[in-house]
């Protein structure tokens, strides 16, 4: 029976799975997923979870629970030979070991693209993970209850200057989401104004979301602007280093909240180590029926999708002739490649992958958002409408929609929910604070060397005394007395023969002295 390794769980790998096991025949091939993270993330919805707008736990999909029939690995694939047919499979605890396999799916998908601007890897956040989109609402959470204690300044200001660069879908919708965030906390704060809180996003180039009109674009832009949230274009970012945010304009302003989305690149954990065949711009070579190779190259058993594969866009819509890193994109070929292994392990051709963009949605905050279809724009509450549904079917699994659509219902009776976990990266620190610990060593030798030393001394004070008294009685003084212990409320000892004879004896000895 045939192995097949899918390297990478997010859309594409998870997708190539789920429907591998609905078309495989019992038998036919053994499927093995690893990922070092045991759920995909659906990162349309990290915005909204960076606004508190979608429990965290929903906006992923746990692989175990729903690959039933597929083997799961919560670990790395560092390295891919094909040659031999072997990848390195390295654990979170234990040693790497070699996974012989038969058909190889690379679905790695990408991470953020970062430049060597100073401050930016020690600063900012990323918006590629689940964990990141947590953090940074509980960094806005926390940053507004220390800024309600401080009077207005400089640290207050601080506090309250939110910045995002890059302003593609992703900036401008966790942009749009914090803003209205903000805007709905102000209530729950009191001491907190609307005008104390200060949004800054920075685009490089002349124009935000490239894939929509330029009317539609400048709509958003009008929309932020009234809502309080400036947006800086045809500016670079220049420095972060500590928080000190440094503008190509010359404009310099200080902020706690740095969130980085302008770009991504193929994941270099798997393009980096490999023999398969990488194109110039780092990404893994795939046809356009997702074998790897080219137009007259096929490298047999090798497969690749998603946002860490050069697929060639048969519409003519994609940037420089291949399909943009999105969504839409990862999860249709992800589908396309499970039937195209089905097909060719039963020996049919597979199918190219030809897909024509729909049209762009992205939610700006509640209540607001933008939709584009050819020429066909849609803004505001209709548009906001569009992008839940949308993304709210488009959400794998019953289970999981129903979580997030229930999750909308409650914040629309109830409100976002406001209680900042950030303690949560470090749940320890309540109990060490207050935790009993063992004396450290040096402390316990010392008090090991005192304690013989203090004994010791106490027959010698005790035979001190015994001198001193024998030297009062020899001049006829008095001899001293031991103070009278306290009275006891014991039982008094019975006398018998032998104390009586002995007080006898210490009498007459007394007399005799005399």
């Amino acid at each position: 029976m045939p192995k097949i390794l899918i390297v990478g769980g997010g859309y594409a790998g998870f997708y190539t799975a789920w429907k591998l096991e609905k078309w495989l025949r019992t038998g036919e091939a053994e499927v093995t997923l690893v990922d070092p993270l045991p759920y995909m993330t659906y990162q349309p919805f990290l915005p909204e979870v960076a606004a508190g707008s979608i429990e965290a736990r929903h906006a992923v999909v746990a692989h175990r629970r729903h690959l039933s029939k597929t083997n799961v690995l919560t670990a790395k694939v560092t390295h891919i030979d094909h040659a031999t047919k072997t990848a390195t499979i390295t654990p979170p605890i234990g040693e790497p070991w070699e996974f012989v396999y038969d058909i190889v799916v690379v679905t790695g998908g990408a991470v953020s693209r970062t430049f060597p601007i100073p401050g930016v890897a020690d600063q900012a956040f990323g918006l590629k993970t689940i964990e990141e989109a947590v953090a940074i609402r509980d960094r806005v959470l926390t940053n507004f209850d220390k800024a309600a204690q401080l009077p207005a300044g400089p640290e207050r200001d601080r506090l309250l200057t939110f910045v995002v660069i890059g302003g593609g879908f992703a900036g401008i919708e966790v942009f749009a989401e914090l803003r209205s965030f903000a805007t709905s906390l102000l209530k729950s704060y009191p001491e907190i104004g609307f005008d104390d809180t200060h949004f800054h996003l920075v685009e490089a180039m002349g124009r935000i979301m490239p894939e929509v009109s330029i009317p539609t674009s400048l709509w958003v832009i009008k929309n932020l602007d009234q809502r309080g949230a400036q947006i800086h274009l045809n500016t670079q970012l220049t420095s972060a280093v500590d928080g000190k945010i440094e503008l190509s304009t010359g404009e310099s302003f200080e902020t706690d909240l740095i969130v980085w989305t302008a770009g991504v690149m193929a994941n270099p954990e798997i393009v980096r180590h490999t023999d398969l065949p990488i194109e110039e711009r780092g990404r893994l070579q795939v046809r356009a029926d997702l074998r790897v190779g080219n137009e007259d190259l096929i490298i047999a058993d090798a497969w690749g999708a998603g946002d860490v594969s050069a697929v060639p866009d048969l519409s003519g819509g994609g940037v420089g002739g291949f399909c943009v890193p999105n969504a839409q994109h990862a999860v249709r070929q992800g589908k396309l490649l499970a039937r195209n292994i089905v097909a060719v392990l039963r020996g049919e051709a597979p199918k190219e992958y030809l897909h024509k963009n729909l049209g762009a949605v992205a939610g700006l905050g509640v209540g607001q958002g933008v939709f584009q279809s050819g020429k066909i724009a849609i803004t505001g509450l209709p548009a906001w409408i569009a992008h839940r549904g949308y993304h709210g079917l488009a959400m794998p699994s019953w289970e999981r929609k129903l979580r997030v659509v229930w999750g909308w219902v409650n914040n629309f009776f109830l409100g976002r929910d406001i209680v900042s976990l950030e303690a949560v990266e470090n749940p320890r620190a309540v109990f060490e604070e207050f935790a009993s610990r063992p004396k450290p060593a040096a402390e316990a030798s010392k008090a090991a060397k005192a304690a013989p030393a203090k004994t010791a001394a106490a027959p010698a004070k005790t035979a001190a005394a015994a001198v001193k008294t024998a030297a009062l009685a020899d001049k006829g003084a008095p001899a001293a007395h031991a103070p009278r212990a306290p009275r006891k409320t014991a039982a008094k000892p019975v006398a018998t023969p032998a104390a009586a004879a002995e007080t006898v004896d210490a009498e007459n000895s007394v007399s005799a002295a005399k």
